[in-house]
């Protein structure tokens, strides 16, 4: 008999796991120094009340998805994946990661060349994502994502931003590439993620001024998301989680737009309620 899903009182939508004796890729930009373990996560989220969480694939263990989807399907009532696959990933492939509890992909493109996302072989992956439901998680500095984000939209899958589009020195209404990156945020299938803003070495005042930007282009905060990036990699001295959820909780101090993108956004777009 499986066990029932908690009552959903707050979904973390981005944190990592990871061993540091995993094997890892040979271009990565970072080497854990220390293990992030999906038992010290759930503590993390019990301690703030919160009742599910959504685990990324570090770009630095590459397509090998076992370690998070070991740690899914040990905890298959209160985790979500999102998997990193090669563009030529197999209706296979694709079918155990999502019986594991994966509901999509992540393209994590900092510091890369970009590759041509209207290509063959990718448009026929985010189409099949797109008939399962899927979305494809983005994490690229905000000058460069009105290249990449319309392309796989129009294949009809979800995209959802991290990190706030990465506006570091915020967002330059004049700036014709962050003009186009607010434009992105009116299309229905565009979310995004309010978390990580010291990636962007943001405080909490810059970050307000981004959220009011990116409030208003996309009209309300119904595709918005929020997430710890636990263990906040490359920034372990500088943040911790109860940080992060304070500075959540100061973003919004409306309790029913923090409800909706705690609760409510995040229940329906990673398949803790059905859609």
């Amino acid at each position: 008999m499986s066990t029932p899903s908690p009552a959903i009182t707050g979904v973390d939508t981005h944190a990592h796991i990871f061993r540091q004796d995993l094997p890892m890729v040979a271009n990565r930009r970072y080497s854990p120094h220390y293990d992030a373990l999906v038992e010290q996560y759930l503590e993390h989220l019990d301690r703030q009340g919160l009742s599910h969480g959504v685990l990324i694939q570090p770009s630095f263990l590459g397509t090998d998805n076992t370690f998070m989807v070991e740690a899914l399907r040990r905890y298959p009532e209160r985790l979500r994946g999102v998997a990193v696959v090669d563009a030529s990933a197999s209706e296979a492939q694709l079918d155990a990661l999502a019986v594991s509890g994966v509901v999509g992909i992540r393209l994590n493109l900092i510091g890369k060349a970009l590759e041509d996302y209207t290509g063959p072989e990718w448009t026929a992956l985010f189409l099949r994502l797109a008939s399962r439901g899927w979305q494809v998680e983005i994490q690229r500095g905000i000058d460069d994502l009105a290249q990449i984000v319309p392309a796989i939209v129009a294949t009809g899958v979800d995209v959802v931003i991290d990190h706030f589009g990465l506006p570091t020195g915020g967002i330059d209404p004049h700036n014709p590439g962050h003009q186009a990156f607010l434009r992105l945020l009116g299309d229905s299938r565009v979310w995004l993620k309010l978390s990580a803003a010291y990636r962007s070495q943001s405080d909490q005042a810059q970050a307000a001024t981004v959220l009011a930007q990116v409030r208003e282009a996309a009209g309300s905060v119904e595709r918005f998301l929020w997430g710890s990036d636990w263990p906040n990699t490359q920034f372990e001295d500088q943040t911790d989680y109860a940080e992060q959820f304070a500075l959540i909780e100061a973003l919004l101090p409306d309790a029913a737009e923090r409800k909706r993108v705690l609760v409510d956004n995040p229940a329906r777009l990673f398949g803790f309620i059905p859609r």
